[in-house]
């Protein structure tokens, strides 16, 4: 079992390079402090209240029980953390400076079980040598430990086109036991990767981003999911993040916009 290089957030600004080349040669890299403990505090709150707000409305039995989708429409706190510096400066880094999120979900273990991410798999169905479409992100609300369900990884996978087998998965994964609240991990998403077994009573938090290359389609169209009202306060950067640069034109009226107001912004790839 081999182990993944370890950043503190702190260092980010300065040695940038660094996480990126480590993803890009490595496939994972993991931040320490990324977000502070009271900000995981926050939002480890919100995602309890969203989960019971979809239990009420929707069920037990609802597919995506425990699983909040859109995050940033549910919280101003789930909105607040896609302006953290070091997740724009990663991303950007990787993906070019127009990337956008894919999609932005919780990553919950209920208690004593497990869910659809026990099986072995990965975050991008396509797979191009030499080239990252897609960049995960993997925030601990709660730490990882063996006994609530830590995420198990293989980083050096991501070459690979066909999932390994569980004995060898079992041999060559790493289980991030050892990322604490507020910790993350940035990995390629064609990294094969698990959920783990929770066998605590408590539920075992932590948030993910899927983050892609500005061409490519999102999970939804988040830029229809607030008023404009509510995205006049956003930052540009929070925008373009949002995929607000890269809205598809309506109509040729849209299109022959001038520059300033075109959906689809140039320079975005």
């Amino acid at each position: 079992m081999g182990k993944i290089d370890k950043i503190a957030n702190e260092n980010i600004i300065n040695q940038l390079s660094e996480p990126i080349k480590i993803i890009e040669q490595k496939g994972a890299v993991i931040i320490k402090g990324l977000i502070s403990k009271e900000t995981a505090l926050q939002l480890k709150k919100d995602l309890d209240t969203s989960i019971k707000e979809d239990e009420l409305k929707r069920g037990r039995d609802y597919i995506f029980y425990g699983m909040i989708h859109a995050l940033m429409t549910r919280n101003q706190s789930f909105l607040d953390l896609l302006t953290n510096p070091s997740i724009l400066q990663i991303t950007r880094g990787v993906l070019g400076k127009g990337s956008i999120i894919h999609a932005y979900n919780s990553s919950s273990m209920p208690p004593s079980g497990s869910n659809f991410s026990r099986s072995i798999h990965v975050d991008c169905p396509r797979l191009i040598p030499n080239y990252i479409t897609n960049l995960g992100l993997t925030i601990a609300l709660d730490t990882f430990t063996l006994d609530n369900g830590a995420m198990e990884i293989m980083p050096l996978s991501f070459q690979e086109a066909n999932a390994p087998t569980e004995e060898r998965f079992e041999k060559e994964s790493i289980s991030l036991i050892d990322l604490e609240v507020g910790d993350a991990i940035f990995f390629n998403a064609r990294c094969w990767h698990r959920g783990g077994i929770n066998k605590t009573n408590q539920w075992r938090h932590a948030v993910t981003l899927n983050c892609c290359r500005a061409f490519m389609r999102q999970q939804f169209d988040f830029t229809a999911m607030f008023s404009e009202s509510e995205s006049n306060l956003f930052s540009d950067d929070l925008k373009q993040f949002l995929g607000y640069s890269v809205r598809i034109p309506k109509s040729m009226d849209d299109f022959l916009l001038p520059a300033e107001q075109r959906l689809y912004k140039s320079g975005q790839e």
